[in-house]
């Protein structure tokens, strides 16, 4: 491999993390917004729904209604990591990976629900553009603005599963051995109550 090879390989790589990285805002106003198709655009036409099917119109079966939960909404993205796949070729990668915490903030009646996410998601370059391949929702807690989380059992929205965070983790799991008294109140893994 030649420098020059060497530099343009690098280049590829930082220039995939860079449009990989503004997916999940572009996603966050998409949402926010109400702008259905373009966040149906961030999404891979083919993208998989498990039984409720595939593609972005299933996608906009499933989201459409979710969004109409409730009325305003704050996307907050406070971090990104982004893992690329091995598969590179001239133009860098094709695949990749990766988990973005978020602070939302939903309208919910007269509620304002505060809800703390971690999506874990996966990524796939499309005829030159980064899209995601797979969007998974996680998160500690959901809880009106005047609750504490503890408060009100980490889930006072219950519009989803219970929240699987952080005690779905190994390392959680590992740290806080199931004979050790917490100091708080915790999820047990897998959301269960």
């Amino acid at each position: 491999m030649t420098s020059t090879t060497t530099l343009a390989n690098r280049l590829a790589r930082a220039e995939a993390r860079f449009e990989i990285g503004q997916l999940p805002i572009r996603y966050a106003l998409a949402v926010d917004q109400r702008d259905i198709d373009t966040w149906l655009s961030l999404f891979v036409p083919d993208v998989r729904l498990g039984r409720h099917g595939s593609g972005r119109e299933a996608l906009r079966d499933q989201i459409e209604p979710q969004l109409r939960w409730f009325y305003r909404s704050i996307h907050l993205i406070c971090g990104h990591r982004i893992e690329l796949g091995p598969d590179l070729d001239d133009d860098g990668p094709d695949t990749a990976s990766g988990q973005v915490y978020c602070r939302a903030e939903h309208e919910v009646n007269d509620r304002w629900v505060v809800m703390a996410i971690r999506y874990d998601d996966r990524y796939r370059r499309v005829d030159g553009e980064w899209l995601f391949d797979r969007r998974i929702e996680n998160h500690w807690y959901a809880a009106d603005l005047l609750e504490r989380p503890q408060e009100a059992e980490f889930d006072s929205w219950q519009v989803g599963p219970a929240p699987a965070l952080p005690a779905r983790e190994a390392s959680w799991a590992a740290f806080w051995s199931p004979d050790v008294l917490a100091p708080t109140a915790k999820p047990t893994a897998g959301g269960a109550r």
